[in-house]
């Protein structure tokens, strides 16, 4: 049976890998009834190499399994076990974030195409997935605006999470500028080519992240001598730092942030005109930038 039906192939993933490497080699051969609360906990325990989110992760794939045996009726309501298995998903460690000198430092020593990937995820708080994902026929380059229709992810493309993130993203002016010259330059420019297309596959797919990450930027960052552990998501912990320290509604920031769980941004539920996100938006391209701040046009 497939317990996670209408999930996203990335989270597909996530449970077939936490399955296959934690719950079945040691759970396989259980029983389900046999499972007790006080095992799972223990043995949660022992895989101290795993990260606090990635056993929170698996804690919950197992809750998964058995709130599909309830839904079948293989066991009663009240026969999930992992629901009260306690297990921190607090971080080990605080994500590193770049200051407006690193992130203007480390632009300059990367390359046209990884400075366009890298304003995008810098100024609109995309996921590397969701960069991946572009075709140029997405960016609308006079509205300043691109749709994000899909993501790009373990080499398959497929669909955002929600229909949340898939509202139309405004567009910085600098980011505008980069993603223009990286067009000019590239080998795959037309409407339906992917944005940011390996030339390795002769534009049939997009860039593989993990290579752009290890070949360029995490040189650029030890050439720009950054001493933190840099990744695309970087960039997105550092512009949602700079959103609150400007101290932005907080629903302007879920929106720019896009996140779909209300829980994330403080539990506000209203939406943000769009001429406010633009606002906030370059505000924090300006620190990013350093910016003369842009005059406010009127609506």
């Amino acid at each position: 049976m497939d317990t996670h039906e209408g999930k996203t192939r990335g989270t597909k993933l996530g449970y077939q890998s936490n399955l296959k490497l934690y719950i079945l080699p040691r759970w396989g051969d259980y029983p389900l009834r046999r499972v007790t609360s006080v095992e799972v906990e223990d043995w949660l325990k022992t895989l101290k190499h795993l990260a606090p989110g990635t056993k929170a992760k698996v804690r919950n794939v197992m809750s998964t399994i058995f709130r599909h045996a309830i839904r079948w009726e293989w066991l009663w309501q009240n026969e999930n076990p992992i629901t009260l298995v306690r297990c921190s998903s607090r971080r080990r460690r605080t994500p590193d974030t770049l200051t407006a000198e690193e992130f203007q430092a480390l632009f300059l020593c990367l390359p046209a195409r990884e400075r366009a990937l890298g304003i995008l995820c810098a100024t609109t708080v995309l996921r590397i997935s969701e960069v991946l994902g572009l075709k140029w026929e997405d960016i609308d380059f006079e509205d300043k605006s691109m749709k994000v229709l899909r993501s790009y992810v373990d080499g398959a493309i497929g669909p955002c999470k929600s229909e949340t993130l898939q509202q139309p993203v405004p567009l910085d002016e600098i980011a505008v500028e980069g993603v223009l010259e990286w067009r000019a330059l590239c080998a795959y420019g037309g409407d339906k080519d992917w944005t940011f297309a390996s030339e390795i596959l002769f534009g049939e797919h997009p860039m593989w992240p993990d290579n752009l990450r290890t070949k360029f930027l995490k040189p650029a960052a030890k050439k720009a001598a950054i001493a933190k552990q840099i990744g695309w998501h970087t960039f997105r912990h550092t512009y949602s730092t700079l959103l609150k320290d400007n101290g932005e509604d907080v629903k302007v920031v879920q929106e720019l942030m896009r996140h779909t769980n209300i829980t994330t941004t403080m539990n506000i539920y209203t939406h943000a005109l769009t001429s406010t996100k633009r606002r906030v938006q370059s505000k924090a391209v300006d620190v990013l930038c350093s910016r003369s701040p842009q005059p406010v046009v009127a609506q």
